[in-house]
Protein backbone atom coordinates (compact mmCIF):
# COMPACT_ATOMS: atom_id res chain seq x y z
CA UNK A 1 0.00 0.00 0.00
CA UNK A 2 1.30 3.98 -1.06
CA UNK A 3 1.68 6.48 1.80
CA UNK A 4 0.94 9.72 1.43
CA UNK A 5 2.06 13.00 2.55
CA UNK A 6 0.56 15.88 3.57
CA UNK A 7 2.93 18.75 2.18
CA UNK A 8 1.31 21.33 4.55
CA UNK A 9 1.37 19.88 7.71
CA UNK A 10 4.04 16.35 7.31
CA UNK A 11 1.34 14.34 8.22
CA UNK A 12 1.19 10.47 6.52
CA UNK A 13 -1.39 7.84 5.78
CA UNK A 14 -1.80 4.99 3.53
CA UNK A 15 -3.97 5.12 0.29
CA UNK A 16 -5.03 2.39 -1.69
CA UNK A 17 -3.60 3.56 -5.93
CA UNK A 18 -6.01 3.82 -7.83
CA UNK A 19 -6.39 0.64 -10.18
CA UNK A 20 -4.99 1.07 -14.14
CA UNK A 21 -2.23 0.32 -16.30
CA UNK A 22 0.97 0.32 -14.61
CA UNK A 23 3.58 2.07 -16.41
CA UNK A 24 6.15 -0.54 -17.42
CA UNK A 25 9.79 -0.16 -16.41
CA UNK A 26 12.26 1.07 -17.57
CA UNK A 27 10.05 3.52 -19.88
CA UNK A 28 11.17 5.93 -22.13
CA UNK A 29 9.25 9.28 -23.17
CA UNK A 30 10.84 8.95 -27.12
CA UNK A 31 10.97 5.35 -27.18
CA UNK A 32 7.38 5.21 -26.52
CA UNK A 33 6.74 8.50 -28.59
CA UNK A 34 9.17 7.67 -31.60
CA UNK A 35 10.69 4.38 -31.64
CA UNK A 36 8.02 1.77 -31.19
CA UNK A 37 5.67 3.19 -33.75
CA UNK A 38 8.71 3.43 -36.35
CA UNK A 39 8.75 -0.45 -35.62
CA UNK A 40 5.33 -0.70 -36.14
CA UNK A 41 4.60 1.47 -39.08
CA UNK A 42 8.44 2.57 -40.40
CA UNK A 43 6.73 4.08 -43.94
CA UNK A 44 3.57 5.24 -42.60
CA UNK A 45 3.82 9.49 -42.48
CA UNK A 46 4.43 10.48 -39.23
CA UNK A 47 4.21 14.32 -39.24
CA UNK A 48 3.15 16.51 -41.88
CA UNK A 49 4.05 20.21 -41.62
CA UNK A 50 1.27 22.59 -43.98
CA UNK A 51 3.02 25.89 -44.87
CA UNK A 52 0.26 27.21 -47.49
CA UNK A 53 0.64 26.22 -50.82
CA UNK A 54 2.78 23.27 -50.21
CA UNK A 55 3.87 20.53 -47.34
CA UNK A 56 6.46 18.64 -46.13
CA UNK A 57 5.89 15.28 -45.06
CA UNK A 58 8.52 12.70 -42.45
CA UNK A 59 7.83 9.06 -42.22
CA UNK A 60 8.56 6.85 -39.00
CA UNK A 61 11.59 6.12 -39.98
CA UNK A 62 12.60 9.25 -40.61
CA UNK A 63 11.37 10.94 -37.56
CA UNK A 64 13.02 8.70 -35.20
CA UNK A 65 16.51 8.90 -37.42
CA UNK A 66 15.99 12.61 -36.92
CA UNK A 67 15.04 12.28 -32.94
CA UNK A 68 18.36 10.62 -32.44
CA UNK A 69 20.14 12.24 -34.41
CA UNK A 70 19.35 15.40 -32.61
CA UNK A 71 20.36 13.55 -29.21
CA UNK A 72 23.30 12.73 -30.15
CA UNK A 73 24.21 16.54 -31.45
CA UNK A 74 22.64 17.96 -27.89
CA UNK A 75 24.76 15.24 -26.29
CA UNK A 76 28.13 16.39 -28.33
CA UNK A 77 27.68 19.92 -27.03
CA UNK A 78 28.69 18.35 -23.48
CA UNK A 79 25.39 18.10 -22.06
CA UNK A 80 24.28 15.84 -19.56
CA UNK A 81 21.39 13.88 -18.43
CA UNK A 82 18.99 16.33 -16.56
CA UNK A 83 20.27 19.49 -18.55
CA UNK A 84 17.50 21.74 -19.56
CA UNK A 85 17.59 22.45 -23.30
CA UNK A 86 14.87 25.75 -24.13
CA UNK A 87 12.85 25.60 -27.57
CA UNK A 88 12.14 29.42 -28.88
CA UNK A 89 10.65 27.95 -32.60
CA UNK A 90 7.55 28.77 -34.46
CA UNK A 91 5.51 25.91 -35.95
CA UNK A 92 8.14 24.23 -37.81
CA UNK A 93 9.47 20.83 -37.94
CA UNK A 94 12.56 21.67 -35.86
CA UNK A 95 10.25 22.19 -32.95
CA UNK A 96 9.12 18.38 -32.19
CA UNK A 97 12.61 16.83 -33.22
CA UNK A 98 14.72 18.90 -30.69
CA UNK A 99 12.09 18.63 -27.92
CA UNK A 100 11.41 14.76 -28.73
CA UNK A 101 15.45 14.93 -29.72
CA UNK A 102 16.07 16.10 -25.81
CA UNK A 103 14.21 13.75 -24.00
CA UNK A 104 15.78 10.84 -26.38
CA UNK A 105 19.17 12.44 -24.87
CA UNK A 106 17.91 12.23 -21.13
CA UNK A 107 17.60 16.11 -21.37
CA UNK A 108 14.84 18.14 -20.05
CA UNK A 109 12.56 19.79 -23.35
CA UNK A 110 12.05 23.18 -22.05
CA UNK A 111 9.11 24.26 -25.10
CA UNK A 112 8.09 28.13 -25.07
CA UNK A 113 5.74 30.61 -26.91
CA UNK A 114 7.48 32.07 -30.04
CA UNK A 115 4.86 35.01 -29.12
CA UNK A 116 6.99 35.76 -25.86
CA UNK A 117 8.67 38.80 -25.86
CA UNK A 118 12.76 38.70 -25.93
CA UNK A 119 12.41 40.18 -22.09
CA UNK A 120 9.91 37.21 -21.08
CA UNK A 121 11.80 34.57 -23.17
CA UNK A 122 14.85 35.46 -20.93
CA UNK A 123 13.35 35.14 -17.81
CA UNK A 124 12.37 31.50 -18.26
CA UNK A 125 15.52 31.30 -19.72
CA UNK A 126 16.99 32.10 -16.14
CA UNK A 127 14.37 30.30 -14.50
CA UNK A 128 15.26 27.09 -16.27
CA UNK A 129 18.92 27.46 -15.91
CA UNK A 130 18.73 25.63 -19.86
CA UNK A 131 22.11 25.20 -21.08
CA UNK A 132 21.50 24.72 -24.82
CA UNK A 133 18.26 27.66 -26.73
CA UNK A 134 16.67 25.79 -30.17
CA UNK A 135 16.64 29.53 -31.38
CA UNK A 136 14.81 30.78 -34.67
CA UNK A 137 16.72 33.45 -36.38
CA UNK A 138 13.80 36.13 -36.51
CA UNK A 139 13.15 35.56 -32.30
CA UNK A 140 15.05 37.78 -30.20
CA UNK A 141 16.61 36.25 -26.98
CA UNK A 142 20.25 37.30 -25.69
CA UNK A 143 21.77 33.73 -24.05
CA UNK A 144 24.37 34.15 -21.64
CA UNK A 145 28.00 32.89 -21.39
CA UNK A 146 28.19 28.81 -21.66
CA UNK A 147 24.40 28.62 -23.21
CA UNK A 148 24.48 26.79 -26.47
CA UNK A 149 22.78 28.07 -29.32
CA UNK A 150 20.75 25.70 -31.40
CA UNK A 151 19.28 26.82 -35.27
CA UNK A 152 17.79 25.32 -38.05
CA UNK A 153 21.96 24.92 -39.67
CA UNK A 154 23.01 23.43 -36.81
CA UNK A 155 20.38 20.76 -36.64
CA UNK A 156 20.79 20.26 -40.38
CA UNK A 157 24.53 19.44 -39.66
CA UNK A 158 23.88 16.62 -37.20
CA UNK A 159 20.98 14.80 -38.89
CA UNK A 160 23.29 14.66 -42.28
CA UNK A 161 26.22 13.61 -40.23
CA UNK A 162 26.70 10.16 -39.32
CA UNK A 163 26.01 10.30 -34.91
CA UNK A 164 22.96 8.74 -33.88
CA UNK A 165 22.08 8.66 -30.34
CA UNK A 166 19.68 5.54 -28.86
CA UNK A 167 16.68 6.28 -27.18
CA UNK A 168 17.25 7.02 -23.25
CA UNK A 169 15.29 4.77 -21.00
CA UNK A 170 14.94 4.33 -17.19
CA UNK A 171 12.96 5.34 -14.14
CA UNK A 172 9.20 6.68 -15.58
CA UNK A 173 9.37 8.99 -12.78
CA UNK A 174 12.49 10.99 -14.00
CA UNK A 175 11.91 15.00 -15.70
CA UNK A 176 11.31 14.98 -19.32
CA UNK A 177 9.91 18.03 -20.05
CA UNK A 178 8.97 21.23 -18.40
CA UNK A 179 6.61 23.43 -19.50
CA UNK A 180 5.27 27.25 -18.09
CA UNK A 181 2.18 28.30 -17.01
CA UNK A 182 0.93 31.08 -18.83
CA UNK A 183 1.52 33.88 -16.15
CA UNK A 184 -1.91 35.26 -15.92
CA UNK A 185 -1.84 35.18 -11.99
CA UNK A 186 1.81 36.50 -11.53
CA UNK A 187 4.84 35.36 -12.82
CA UNK A 188 5.13 32.06 -14.77
CA UNK A 189 6.03 28.85 -13.28
CA UNK A 190 7.55 25.84 -15.16
CA UNK A 191 5.52 22.51 -14.98
CA UNK A 192 7.59 19.09 -14.53
CA UNK A 193 6.29 15.99 -16.17
CA UNK A 194 8.02 12.80 -15.82
CA UNK A 195 8.45 10.65 -19.19
CA UNK A 196 5.34 8.07 -18.06
CA UNK A 197 3.44 11.37 -18.37
CA UNK A 198 3.40 10.20 -22.13
CA UNK A 199 2.05 6.66 -20.90
CA UNK A 200 -0.34 8.81 -18.49
CA UNK A 201 -2.47 10.00 -21.72
CA UNK A 202 -3.59 6.53 -22.49
CA UNK A 203 -6.71 6.69 -21.10
CA UNK A 204 -7.45 10.22 -23.47
CA UNK A 205 -7.20 7.50 -26.42
CA UNK A 206 -10.76 6.00 -26.07
CA UNK A 207 -11.88 8.21 -23.27
CA UNK A 208 -12.01 11.40 -25.90
CA UNK A 209 -10.66 10.61 -28.83
CA UNK A 210 -11.43 7.38 -30.30
CA UNK A 211 -7.45 7.29 -31.91
CA UNK A 212 -6.87 4.20 -33.66
CA UNK A 213 -3.21 3.14 -35.52
CA UNK A 214 -3.65 5.31 -38.68
CA UNK A 215 -5.50 8.23 -37.94
CA UNK A 216 -4.71 11.33 -39.35
CA UNK A 217 -5.13 13.83 -36.26
CA UNK A 218 -4.91 18.06 -37.14
CA UNK A 219 -4.27 20.33 -34.51
CA UNK A 220 -5.19 24.09 -34.84
CA UNK A 221 -3.24 25.15 -31.84
CA UNK A 222 0.75 26.47 -31.64
CA UNK A 223 3.45 23.58 -30.50
CA UNK A 224 4.38 24.90 -27.96
CA UNK A 225 1.39 24.61 -26.36
CA UNK A 226 0.95 21.52 -23.95
CA UNK A 227 -2.37 21.33 -25.77
CA UNK A 228 -0.88 20.70 -29.39
CA UNK A 229 2.05 18.85 -28.14
CA UNK A 230 0.01 16.30 -26.13
CA UNK A 231 -3.11 15.56 -28.56
CA UNK A 232 -1.35 17.29 -31.76
CA UNK A 233 2.00 15.19 -31.61
CA UNK A 234 2.39 12.77 -28.43
CA UNK A 235 -0.93 11.10 -28.92
CA UNK A 236 -1.09 10.38 -32.73
CA UNK A 237 2.67 9.28 -32.63
CA UNK A 238 2.17 7.35 -29.73
CA UNK A 239 -0.76 5.39 -31.64
CA UNK A 240 1.21 5.23 -34.66
CA UNK A 241 -1.09 8.03 -36.29
CA UNK A 242 -0.09 10.84 -38.46
CA UNK A 243 -0.13 14.51 -37.08
CA UNK A 244 -0.34 17.21 -38.88
CA UNK A 245 0.39 20.80 -38.33
CA UNK A 246 0.11 24.40 -39.72
CA UNK A 247 2.45 26.90 -40.15
CA UNK A 248 1.29 29.05 -43.23
CA UNK A 249 -0.21 32.19 -42.86
CA UNK A 250 -2.84 33.62 -40.46
CA UNK A 251 -6.19 31.90 -41.82
CA UNK A 252 -9.11 31.00 -39.34
CA UNK A 253 -10.60 29.14 -42.11
CA UNK A 254 -8.09 27.06 -43.28
CA UNK A 255 -9.10 23.93 -41.31
CA UNK A 256 -11.78 22.61 -43.15
CA UNK A 257 -9.63 22.97 -45.86
CA UNK A 258 -6.68 20.71 -44.75
CA UNK A 259 -9.24 18.37 -43.37
CA UNK A 260 -10.66 17.42 -46.60
CA UNK A 261 -6.79 17.52 -48.61
CA UNK A 262 -5.28 15.30 -46.06
CA UNK A 263 -8.18 13.02 -44.87
CA UNK A 264 -7.88 14.24 -41.32
CA UNK A 265 -9.70 11.46 -38.65
CA UNK A 266 -9.55 14.07 -35.73
CA UNK A 267 -9.43 18.10 -35.68
CA UNK A 268 -8.53 19.43 -32.33
CA UNK A 269 -9.29 22.82 -31.37
CA UNK A 270 -9.92 25.90 -28.69
CA UNK A 271 -13.99 27.04 -28.48
CA UNK A 272 -12.75 30.24 -30.73
CA UNK A 273 -11.64 28.11 -33.17
CA UNK A 274 -15.09 26.27 -34.07
CA UNK A 275 -17.14 29.90 -33.55
CA UNK A 276 -14.75 31.20 -36.08
CA UNK A 277 -15.62 28.72 -38.75
CA UNK A 278 -19.15 28.71 -38.41
CA UNK A 279 -19.18 32.78 -37.98
CA UNK A 280 -16.99 33.50 -41.18
CA UNK A 281 -17.42 29.75 -43.17
CA UNK A 282 -19.98 27.66 -45.01
CA UNK A 283 -20.55 24.08 -43.68
CA UNK A 284 -22.57 23.47 -46.43
CA UNK A 285 -19.08 24.32 -48.62
CA UNK A 286 -16.93 22.10 -46.30
CA UNK A 287 -15.76 17.90 -46.91
CA UNK A 288 -15.52 16.74 -43.35
CA UNK A 289 -16.67 13.29 -44.46
CA UNK A 290 -12.89 11.65 -43.53
CA UNK A 291 -13.68 13.24 -39.92
CA UNK A 292 -15.05 10.94 -36.92
CA UNK A 293 -14.59 13.45 -34.18
CA UNK A 294 -14.05 16.89 -33.68
CA UNK A 295 -11.89 17.81 -30.15
CA UNK A 296 -12.71 20.64 -28.02
CA UNK A 297 -10.18 21.73 -24.97
CA UNK A 298 -8.63 25.18 -23.45
CA UNK A 299 -11.66 26.57 -22.32
CA UNK A 300 -15.35 25.79 -21.14
CA UNK A 301 -17.54 25.12 -24.21
CA UNK A 302 -20.77 27.09 -24.58
CA UNK A 303 -23.92 24.43 -24.92
CA UNK A 304 -25.11 26.79 -27.80
CA UNK A 305 -21.76 26.56 -29.77
CA UNK A 306 -22.10 22.87 -28.96
CA UNK A 307 -25.50 22.80 -30.60
CA UNK A 308 -24.75 25.10 -33.51
CA UNK A 309 -21.70 22.70 -34.74
CA UNK A 310 -23.95 19.40 -34.83
CA UNK A 311 -26.53 20.94 -36.40
CA UNK A 312 -24.33 22.57 -39.28
CA UNK A 313 -21.95 20.11 -39.51
CA UNK A 314 -23.28 16.39 -38.40
CA UNK A 315 -19.13 16.17 -36.70
CA UNK A 316 -19.68 14.59 -32.95
CA UNK A 317 -18.02 17.31 -30.91
CA UNK A 318 -16.22 16.11 -27.84
CA UNK A 319 -15.18 18.44 -25.30
CA UNK A 320 -12.34 17.86 -22.50
CA UNK A 321 -11.68 19.51 -19.31
CA UNK A 322 -7.72 19.47 -18.61
CA UNK A 323 -4.64 21.72 -17.26
CA UNK A 324 -0.47 21.83 -17.48
CA UNK A 325 -0.16 19.53 -14.70
CA UNK A 326 -2.05 16.67 -15.81
CA UNK A 327 -3.62 17.10 -19.51
CA UNK A 328 -6.85 16.27 -19.93
CA UNK A 329 -8.79 14.10 -17.72
CA UNK A 330 -12.79 14.45 -17.87
CA UNK A 331 -14.27 14.34 -21.40
CA UNK A 332 -17.04 12.75 -23.24
CA UNK A 333 -16.45 10.69 -25.92
CA UNK A 334 -17.50 8.04 -28.47
CA UNK A 335 -18.13 5.75 -24.95
CA UNK A 336 -18.99 8.41 -23.10
CA UNK A 337 -22.61 10.28 -24.61
CA UNK A 338 -22.27 14.38 -24.85
CA UNK A 339 -24.06 16.11 -21.88
CA UNK A 340 -24.58 19.69 -22.88
CA UNK A 341 -23.28 21.78 -20.37
CA UNK A 342 -20.90 19.34 -18.62
CA UNK A 343 -17.42 18.67 -20.20
CA UNK A 344 -18.60 15.10 -19.57
CA UNK A 345 -16.64 12.48 -17.11
CA UNK A 346 -13.34 11.16 -15.65
CA UNK A 347 -12.10 9.07 -17.78
CA UNK A 348 -11.37 5.20 -17.59
CA UNK A 349 -8.75 4.83 -15.16
CA UNK A 350 -8.66 8.08 -13.66
CA UNK A 351 -10.35 9.02 -10.06
CA UNK A 352 -11.21 12.87 -9.34
CA UNK A 353 -13.12 14.31 -6.62
CA UNK A 354 -14.35 17.62 -5.35
CA UNK A 355 -13.01 18.25 -2.20
CA UNK A 356 -14.43 21.09 0.62
CA UNK A 357 -12.40 24.24 0.29
CA UNK A 358 -12.65 25.22 4.21
CA UNK A 359 -10.48 21.63 4.86
CA UNK A 360 -7.03 22.32 2.80
CA UNK A 361 -4.73 20.28 6.01
CA UNK A 362 -6.66 17.01 5.04
CA UNK A 363 -8.73 17.52 2.36
CA UNK A 364 -12.85 16.16 2.83
CA UNK A 365 -14.15 14.79 -0.69
CA UNK A 366 -17.97 16.38 -1.21
CA UNK A 367 -20.82 14.83 -1.52
CA UNK A 368 -22.43 14.64 -5.46
CA UNK A 369 -23.73 17.97 -6.34
CA UNK A 370 -21.98 20.10 -4.15
CA UNK A 371 -19.54 22.70 -5.53
CA UNK A 372 -15.69 22.43 -3.90
CA UNK A 373 -11.68 22.29 -5.47
CA UNK A 374 -11.48 20.10 -8.07
CA UNK A 375 -8.57 17.12 -7.59
CA UNK A 376 -7.28 14.31 -9.09
CA UNK A 377 -5.48 11.44 -7.06
CA UNK A 378 -1.80 11.64 -7.26
CA UNK A 379 -1.87 7.74 -8.27
CA UNK A 380 -2.22 9.35 -11.61
CA UNK A 381 0.72 8.58 -13.83
CA UNK A 382 -0.14 11.94 -15.57
CA UNK A 383 0.45 14.16 -12.94
CA UNK A 384 3.10 16.00 -12.71
CA UNK A 385 6.60 15.68 -10.69
CA UNK A 386 6.00 19.22 -9.20
CA UNK A 387 6.38 22.97 -10.39
CA UNK A 388 9.82 23.90 -11.55
CA UNK A 389 12.03 24.66 -8.41
CA UNK A 390 8.89 25.81 -6.21
CA UNK A 391 8.28 23.88 -2.61
CA UNK A 392 6.25 26.31 -1.60
CA UNK A 393 3.58 26.31 -4.35
CA UNK A 394 3.83 22.36 -4.44
CA UNK A 395 2.58 22.26 -1.19
CA UNK A 396 -0.38 24.50 -2.46
CA UNK A 397 -1.70 21.91 -4.48
CA UNK A 398 -0.20 18.31 -3.12
CA UNK A 399 -2.01 17.04 -0.40
CA UNK A 400 -2.38 14.32 0.76
CA UNK A 401 -3.72 12.12 -2.18
CA UNK A 402 -4.92 14.44 -3.66
CA UNK A 403 -3.60 16.84 -6.63
CA UNK A 404 -6.05 19.80 -5.67
CA UNK A 405 -6.71 22.52 -8.88
CA UNK A 406 -8.01 25.97 -8.65
CA UNK A 407 -10.80 25.07 -10.39
CA UNK A 408 -14.56 24.81 -8.97
CA UNK A 409 -16.58 21.96 -9.70
CA UNK A 410 -19.28 19.57 -8.91
CA UNK A 411 -20.11 16.09 -10.14
CA UNK A 412 -23.36 14.28 -10.18
CA UNK A 413 -24.35 10.73 -9.23
CA UNK A 414 -23.74 9.56 -12.72
CA UNK A 415 -20.32 11.26 -12.78
CA UNK A 416 -20.82 14.06 -15.01
CA UNK A 417 -18.98 17.05 -13.77
CA UNK A 418 -20.11 20.69 -14.53
CA UNK A 419 -17.74 23.41 -14.14
CA UNK A 420 -17.54 26.15 -12.30
CA UNK A 421 -14.77 28.29 -13.10
CA UNK A 422 -11.55 28.50 -11.93
CA UNK A 423 -11.64 29.83 -7.86
CA UNK A 424 -9.95 33.03 -8.40
CA UNK A 425 -12.39 33.90 -11.52
CA UNK A 426 -15.72 33.75 -9.39
CA UNK A 427 -17.16 36.69 -9.34
CA UNK A 428 -18.09 38.36 -5.69
CA UNK A 429 -21.30 40.36 -6.91
CA UNK A 430 -23.40 42.01 -4.33
CA UNK A 431 -22.20 40.07 -1.67
CA UNK A 432 -22.91 36.58 -3.58
CA UNK A 433 -20.23 34.23 -5.19
CA UNK A 434 -21.21 33.78 -9.20
CA UNK A 435 -19.69 31.26 -11.79
CA UNK A 436 -18.47 33.52 -14.89
CA UNK A 437 -18.93 30.25 -16.87
CA UNK A 438 -22.72 29.76 -16.24
CA UNK A 439 -23.50 33.22 -16.93
CA UNK A 440 -21.47 33.09 -19.86
CA UNK A 441 -23.08 29.84 -20.99
CA UNK A 442 -26.96 31.28 -20.52
CA UNK A 443 -25.96 34.14 -22.74
CA UNK A 444 -23.77 32.45 -25.04
CA UNK A 445 -26.55 32.01 -27.97
CA UNK A 446 -28.20 35.47 -27.54
CA UNK A 447 -28.72 36.40 -31.58
CA UNK A 448 -26.41 39.29 -32.39
CA UNK A 449 -23.69 37.99 -29.80
CA UNK A 450 -20.33 36.70 -31.45
CA UNK A 451 -18.53 36.12 -27.78
CA UNK A 452 -19.59 36.67 -24.43
CA UNK A 453 -17.22 37.02 -21.16
CA UNK A 454 -18.27 37.69 -17.46
CA UNK A 455 -16.65 38.89 -14.36
CA UNK A 456 -17.26 41.37 -11.56
CA UNK A 457 -17.13 44.99 -12.10
CA UNK A 458 -15.97 47.34 -9.73
CA UNK A 459 -18.26 50.55 -9.45
CA UNK A 460 -17.07 51.88 -6.48
CA UNK A 461 -17.82 52.12 -2.79
CA UNK A 462 -16.73 48.45 -2.74
CA UNK A 463 -19.70 47.48 -4.72
CA UNK A 464 -18.99 44.87 -7.39
CA UNK A 465 -21.43 43.81 -10.19
CA UNK A 466 -21.59 41.24 -12.73
CA UNK A 467 -20.88 42.88 -15.82
CA UNK A 468 -21.51 41.21 -19.59
CA UNK A 469 -18.07 42.28 -21.87
CA UNK A 470 -19.74 40.96 -25.72
CA UNK A 471 -18.50 40.83 -29.44
CA UNK A 472 -21.67 41.44 -31.30
CA UNK A 473 -22.08 39.99 -34.68
CA UNK A 474 -22.18 42.97 -36.94
CA UNK A 475 -24.98 45.63 -35.96
CA UNK A 476 -24.27 46.02 -32.55
CA UNK A 477 -28.34 47.85 -32.45
CA UNK A 478 -30.35 46.12 -29.86
CA UNK A 479 -27.36 43.29 -28.47
CA UNK A 480 -27.22 45.40 -25.08
CA UNK A 481 -31.35 44.69 -24.81
CA UNK A 482 -31.41 41.01 -26.40
CA UNK A 483 -28.41 39.87 -23.85
CA UNK A 484 -29.90 41.16 -20.63
CA UNK A 485 -33.39 39.80 -21.67
CA UNK A 486 -31.67 36.45 -22.07
CA UNK A 487 -30.10 37.05 -18.63
CA UNK A 488 -33.77 36.88 -17.20
CA UNK A 489 -33.35 32.85 -17.04
CA UNK A 490 -30.69 33.33 -14.43
CA UNK A 491 -31.27 34.01 -10.92
CA UNK A 492 -31.37 37.65 -10.38
CA UNK A 493 -28.37 37.85 -8.44
CA UNK A 494 -26.81 36.18 -11.00
CA UNK A 495 -28.14 38.38 -14.03
CA UNK A 496 -25.04 40.80 -15.64
CA UNK A 497 -26.19 44.36 -14.10
CA UNK A 498 -24.33 45.99 -16.92
CA UNK A 499 -23.16 44.79 -20.83
CA UNK A 500 -20.44 46.20 -22.40
CA UNK A 501 -19.72 46.59 -26.32
CA UNK A 502 -15.92 45.68 -27.66
CA UNK A 503 -14.30 44.53 -30.11
CA UNK A 504 -12.74 41.52 -29.13
CA UNK A 505 -12.11 40.14 -25.77
CA UNK A 506 -8.39 39.75 -23.82
CA UNK A 507 -6.99 36.41 -24.58
CA UNK A 508 -3.75 34.42 -23.78
CA UNK A 509 -1.24 33.42 -26.52
CA UNK A 510 -3.12 30.18 -26.28
CA UNK A 511 -6.72 31.93 -27.09
CA UNK A 512 -8.04 31.83 -23.35
CA UNK A 513 -10.50 34.70 -22.32
CA UNK A 514 -8.29 36.50 -19.70
CA UNK A 515 -11.12 37.30 -17.18
CA UNK A 516 -9.23 39.97 -14.93
CA UNK A 517 -8.06 41.95 -17.52
CA UNK A 518 -11.82 42.52 -19.02
CA UNK A 519 -12.21 45.69 -16.69
CA UNK A 520 -9.55 47.84 -18.30
CA UNK A 521 -10.81 46.32 -22.08
CA UNK A 522 -11.59 49.33 -24.46
CA UNK A 523 -15.52 49.63 -25.02
CA UNK A 524 -17.07 49.62 -28.47
CA UNK A 525 -19.85 52.10 -29.42
CA UNK A 526 -21.72 53.95 -27.22
CA UNK A 527 -20.42 56.58 -24.91
CA UNK A 528 -19.06 54.16 -22.81
CA UNK A 529 -19.87 51.07 -24.22
CA UNK A 530 -22.14 50.08 -21.33
CA UNK A 531 -25.76 49.54 -20.45
CA UNK A 532 -26.55 49.04 -16.89
CA UNK A 533 -29.36 47.41 -16.23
Amino acid sequence: MDECVCRATGERWPVEPVPGEAVPTPFGMSAYCVADPRARAPERTALVLVHGEGESRWTFAEVDDTVRAVAAGLLGLGLEPGDRVMLRMGNRAEFPFVFFGAIAAGLVAVPTSAQLTGQEAAGLLRDCGARAVALDPDLELDLPDGVHRVTAATIEEWVVGPARAEHDVGDPDRPAFITYTSGTTGRPKGVTHAHRSAWGRRPMYHGWYGLTEGDVVLHAGALNWTYTLGVGLTDPWANAATAVVYDGPRDGLVWPRIVASHAATHLAAVPGVYRHLLRHGDPGQWDLSSLRAALVAGEALPTALWHEWLERTGVPLYESLGMSEISTFVSSGPQTPVRPGSPGRAQPGRRIGVLDPESPDRPRELPAGEVGRLAVHRSDPGLMLGYWQRPEEDAEVLRGEWFVTSDLAAVDEEGYLTYHGRADDVMNAMGYRVSPVEVEDALAGTPGVAEVAAAALDVGDGVSIVCAWVVPTGDPEGVRERVLAEAERLAPYKRPREVRLVPSLPRTGNGKVIRRALSGHPAGSGPDGSRRA
